[in-house]
Order: C-alpha cells, then structure tokens, then sequence
C-alpha cells in the first residue's frame, strides 16, 4: 500500500462515504493476498493489491490444465493434467515468496473433490510444495463465488450462477448476503463426450435444470454469470452485436441476445472465433456445451436481464477475509480515492473540488452523487499523460479500469466527464461510438460535469471553498461565483473563460459577484 496521506482540512467530516479506507489498518492488512485456484480446467494464481474494498490484480496467471478432462468416464483426475498443475503450483509458490507476500491461500473444487486419487494429489502437493490446499464442497464453491459476486455488486440481487469444468453452482444473493445455494454435474468438461449429439446433451441438461429450479425457484429477476465458458460466450455476443466496449465485468445480455449468440455460435467457425475473441483454444472447445448449458438456463429461469461478474471464487475468498467495515463501503469511491492517492499531483484535492462544485448538482440521488465524486477523486490521476492526449487517455482510463461498481454506461459517463474536465469540445475525439450509448441528457450532464471541474480545478488549487462560492439556479437559469477578496487575483482571463463555458454549458446566464472584506 502506499503512504498515508496528509491531513486535509475538515478531514474529520468525511460526509457520507466515509473516511478512506487506506487510513485503516485493518484494510491495510488486505494489501498483496494470494488466491491459487485449482480448478477442474484451469489452475491459476491471484494477486491483490490496492484498494481494499476494490482492489487490482497485482498479478494474474491462468494455465489450462484440464485436471477434470475423462473424469466422468474414469473417475480419476487426468494424469497429464495433475503434471501440469502441480508445474503451475510449484512455480505460483516461487513467485509468491519473490514477491514477500504472506502464505498463498489455496482452493480446491469440483474434480480434485471427486476424483478418487483426489485426496492423494492434495497429499502430493502439499508434500512437494508445501501449500496447503482447501478442497471445498459445492455448496461452499457457491457460497464463495457469490461473494466474489457482491465484492465488484454490493447491491446484487439474484441469482449467481458459477460454472467450472467439472460443476456448475447457484447461490441466492440479496441485500448483501449469499442465501440458498446447490450443486450441479452440469460442467462442460463432465458433460465432453457424452453420446447422441446435441439432442442427448440436451436431454441430459433438461431433468438436472427442471431439479435446480424446484430448489431454488424461478422468480429471479437477474441471473449473474461467474465462470471462463460464460465469459467466452459473452465475449462472443459482444462481438455478434458489434459492442464497442470490450470490458466483460457488468456487461450485460437479455434473454433473446443470448438465444441470438448460441445460434451465431452453432452456425460459426470455431477456430474464426476464437481468432476474433481472443479466446484460448482449451476454452473455446468447450463453448459449444456451455451453450447449451446456458441455452436451458435461461428457458428454465425466466431472467429479465443477465449480467457477467468478472468476480467470483476468487475474488470471494478475498472478501471472506474482509470485516464488515471495510464490507460496507462502496468499492468505485475506495478505489478511485486510492487512486487519487498513488497518481494525483496533490492528494485530497478530489475531496476540496468536490465541495465547491458540489452545489451545481444539488438534489441529485446518491447514484449520480457517487459519480460526481468519483470524477472529482480521478480528476488528475492522469497528468502524467503528453497534454495533447490526456483528455483520451483520462476516458480510456475510466472506461477500461478495473473498477467494480459501475455499469458499462456509467463508465462512460465517467469517462466523459474526465473528457471534458481536460477539453471544451469532444469533437474529433475517437470515442464517438461509446458516448453514442449515452442518452443525450447523460452528455449533457456528464459535459456539465466535466467543465465544473475544468473550472474548479484551475480556479485554486489548493482550497477553492475557502475562497470563493459557487450558486446554481436552475429555475432562474442564473450561475453566480461569489469571489472573497483573497481571490480577485485567481479569477484571470482563462479562469473567466472557463467559467463563462461551465455557463453555458449549463444553459445559464454566469454572474460574478465579488463579496465585501
């Protein structure tokens, strides 16, 4: 983690989304965490580092090893499989140790806990490697993925649905806790082979699904996607659809889009696929099965929407690790307050802008509220960038950040915002494809938004509120700077200029008035 960061005043009075977490030492003690994840495909190593609530992949590395491929058939776990995780194990350990963090935690799931020689490789590998592996029940997989779920959602509300290579879970997520969850066979890599093409697959699928939905009923509004084969097939639908925003956390599909993609996917090359998705060639064989997976999940459960969580075990092993607290808060402000804090020319400036500006956007809802401030905490992070792109490389940022909390449109509402805090105009800039999924009042409000900071940011850059006050009326179309005597220097032409363009971009006629000593 970084340092602390300076007192700032009225530090004490943080409003409503609290003190920084990175001023806690109980979410400190999150910093640098270690998940390794044996898996019944893939095997892989997780590093975390950054904002607790929030936090980056310090270091991500996947190896394929089918360790569940012939299962069903053998009842063992596939021998060049259990050669190539325990290379990935041994190797995920070195790394671990030349990073200084402390003990890895290790997860087991579905094909090490059924395969009869299961309980002698975790023997071998703890004997080999020294790392300890947890090999959990389904009901706890599903209970681990839908935290991991709530980690990046903490307003989720649905049902999560995990599918490995060996099994698939479903859990019941809603108000901030996981409910109800189940088990199923129903991995792509136990349902290779299976005899009678697509129509026995399917009349394998069909009885197994009818049983899930008994158990957990039907009513669920949204369904949540954890797992590699969904986040393929999603890949897929964004490209069926020609989606501009190619990031996979929180995107999401209907119902009807996902009947389109499995057809697209029957009638389509593979290999043309793959090529196109950037999607491995392990992963893409098993595609076609996840398909139809998903094919009778979505006939059987009825979702309104349907979204994909970037999120799942093992991001939930690291909010098992998390104390209420640090649960609670908001993972967009905590990580972009980090953020704010490692890149920023002048940390706890997001704060100080945020309150000046504050009273152009009164009697908004705590949604927008969120992004405003969230726009005020990232408003710099980028200065480092050639000024001649800095205004593109501050959308690129937000649009394409690992930042939890955020849907796809409010990602570019931020982003635009971030435009226009550097740039009057957003003319000639190559993003025209993703503003055109805002409405025209997001634009708007996001351009607003935008060069209330451009202003405020250049207006004083230390405290703008202890030297001048800003006042909106909507009804009156009136916006007023009330400047204090201490700050007749600050307001010169390009600060007048900016100001006269926050005026109009708000439609409003600009009064500057100067307050008496």
């Amino acid at each position: 983690m970084t340092d602390l960061p300076r007192t700032e005043p009225g530090q004490q009075d943080w409003g409503i989304f609290g003190r920084p977490l990175f001023l806690d030492q109980e979410a400190r003690a999150l910093s640098r965490v270690g998940v390794v994840d044996v898996g019944s495909n893939s095997v892989r190593l997780v590093v975390f580092d950054g904002a607790a609530r929030s936090p980056a992949y310090f270091y991500n590395e996947k190896i394929m090893c089918g360790l569940g491929a012939g299962l069903r058939e053998t009842g063992r776990l596939n021998p060049e499989g259990k050669i190539r995780a325990m290379s990935a194990i041994r190797r995920f350990q070195t790394l671990a140790k030349g990073m200084g963090i402390p003990p890895l935690t290790a997860v087991a799931t579905a094909a090490v806990r059924e395969a009869e020689d299961g309980p002698a490789f975790r023997e071998e590998i703890e004997r080999e490697t020294g790392l300890s592996l947890w090999v959990i029940d389904g009901e706890e997989e599903a209970r681990l993925s839908a935290q991991g779920v709530l980690l990046g959602w903490p307003e989720a509300d649905g049902l999560v649905c995990d599918i490995g290579g060996s099994s698939m879970e479903l859990a019941i997520v809603s108000k901030g806790t996981v409910g109800q969850r189940i088990t199923s066979p129903l991995g792509p890599l136990k349902l290779l082979g299976l005899t009678g093409g697509r129509k026995g697959l399917k009349d394998h699928i069909a009885p197994i699904m009818k049983d899930l939905a008994a158990a957990m009923g039907t009513n669920h509004k949204r369904i949540y996607l954890v797992g590699g084969s969904w986040r393929a097939i999603a890949r897929i639908d964004m490209e069926r659809r020609n989606y501009p925003l190619h990031v996979l956390h929180e995107y999401r599909m209907s119902s009807r889009s996902v009947t389109e993609t499995i057809k697209f996917i029957r009638k389509s090359d593979m290999a043309e696929l793959r090529a196109k998705t950037g999607t491995s060639s392990a992963r893409m064989s098993l595609v076609p099965i996840a398909a139809e997976v998903l094919r009778q999940l979505v006939r059987t459960f009825h979702p309104k929407e349907i979204c994909i969580s970037s999120y799942g075990i093992r991001e939930g092993l690291l909010y098992e690790q998390m104390p209420e607290s640090v649960r609670a808060r908001d993972p967009l402000i905590e990580a972009c307050r980090f953020s704010e804090q490692k890149d920023a020319r002048m940390p706890g400036f997001g704060k100080r802008l945020h309150a000046f500006i504050e009273p152009v956007f009164r009697a908004r809802q705590y949604e927008k509220m969120r992004l405003i401030r969230a726009a005020c905490l990232l408003h710099d992070v980028t200065w480092r960038a050639h000024p001649d792109y800095r205004a593109e490389v501050c959308f690129d940022n937000a649009t394409r950040a690992n930042l939890g909390g955020l849907t796809h449109n409010e990602r570019i509402f931020l982003g635009l915002a971030l435009l226009h805090r550097y740039k009057n105009s957003r003319e000639n800039t190559p993003f025209a494809e993703l503003i055109e999924m805002l409405s025209d009042k997001e634009i708007r409000d996001a351009e607003v938004l935008g060069k209330a900071m451009r202003f405020g940011a250049m207006f004083a850059v230390d405290a703008p509120t202890d030297v001048a006050k800003l006042d909106y009326f909507p009804k009156r179309k009136e916006l007023i700077l009330t400047l204090s005597p201490d700050a007749e220097d600050l307001f010169g032409e390009v600060t007048n200029a900016r100001f006269q363009s926050l005026a109009s971009s708000l439609g409003a006629t600009p009064d500057v008035r100067h307050a008496k000593a």
